[in-house]
């Protein structure tokens, strides 16, 4: 019979998606692209995140954070998206709730407008192509900055 000691690597920490409460920690995704967003929910929901809504643009994104607020514990946005780009909804946002968590996703090659999010307020940033081990530690690192 197989057990646990024959995959020592599975699931053999807490999931990181959870608050010290054990309540899941709820995530607003924002990404124009809905084969990178389900990417991202994908990864996120393995390791017990809760994903409470996902946003195309950056204005669905600022509605949907005030609409769930405050009940949105972090935010995953991408820089590049038609109507409103990520790092003016990241502005948005911040002007809302300072205290926000946001993680900004980016494409290569666009070092400048990563500086600029994270002197705006985002917590961290994640590179496309997504890494699963990069999103988890880099969301993980985010919940627990100030």
């Amino acid at each position: 019979m197989i057990s646990k000691q024959d995959f020592p690597t599975t699931n053999e920490q807490s999931q990181n998606g959870q608050k010290s409460d054990g309540s899941k920690v709820r995530v607003l995704v924002v990404d124009d692209s809905m084969f990178v967003a389900k990417q991202i929910s994908q990864i996120l929901v393995s390791e017990g995140y809760e994903i409470i809504a996902t946003a195309a643009d950056g204005v669905e994104a600022v509605a949907k954070y005030k609409e769930l607020y405050p009940n949105v514990d972090l935010v995953t946005l991408d820089i590049t998206m038609p109507r409103m780009d990520g790092i003016t909804a990241l502005e948005q946002i911040m002007a809302f709730d300072q205290n926000a968590k946001v993680v900004m996703i980016s494409a290569l090659g666009k070092p400048e407008l990563v500086k600029k999010a994270l002197l705006t307020g985002a917590k961290n940033y994640i590179v496309k192509p997504l890494d699963r081990n990069k999103v988890l530690e880099r969301i993980s690192s985010s919940l627990i900055k100030k």
